[in-house]
């Protein structure tokens, strides 16, 4: 598992946001009222970067917008239909505007993101931030069979690079 650096002010923003909604929400302000509807999401954390595949069925590439920073992901876009009066007796798809911000359980190099839009499927390859992926450390254990803090560390390998052998 790898250790992720706490960012408190991050999460200090994240409820300022939250706080402000809730706020234009009460005061008839609410940006959420133009969405119609929210995507379907899968966040797959890889070695080196985070998968993420956004279920927008029947949008076209050119209806999305995508905005992505070192802690989260902004996809918003529209469903448009194509003729309203076309004699429909009963529809369940889905129609209108959406959007949907998925925070980041770690941070990525936003300027290294890969998109993919394909069958109704939009994959967005991730790269984690260096520090971030995992490493692997070998440690020596002495002729007592234990090792002092800073003691016997024969050196750090990046684990995507290189094995660690008994």
């Amino acid at each position: 598992m790898a250790l992720v650096r706490w960012e408190p002010f991050r999460e200090i923003e994240i409820i300022r946001r939250q706080i402000d909604e809730l706020f234009d929400e009460l005061a008839g302000e609410s940006h959420q009222s133009e969405t119609t509807w929210m995507p379907a999401v899968e966040l797959q954390d890889k070695d080196d970067r985070l998968i993420l595949r956004v279920q927008l069925p029947g949008v076209e590439a050119k209806d999305v917008d995508i905005r992505v920073s070192r802690d989260e992901v902004y996809i918003a876009g529209e469903h448009r239909y194509e003729d309203k009066e076309d004699g429909y007796l009963r529809t369940e798809f889905l129609y209108g505007k959406f959007q949907r911000t998925i925070s980041l359980p770690l941070p990525i190099q936003h300027e290294r993101v890969e998109a993919e839009f394909k069958n109704g499927i939009l994959t967005l390859t991730l790269p984690k931030v260096e520090e971030m992926q995992r490493r692997v450390v070998r440690i020596n254990l002495g002729e007592n069979g234990k090792r002092a803090l800073g003691e016997g560390v024969q050196q750090t390998l990046d684990a995507k690079s290189e094995e660690v052998r008994s």
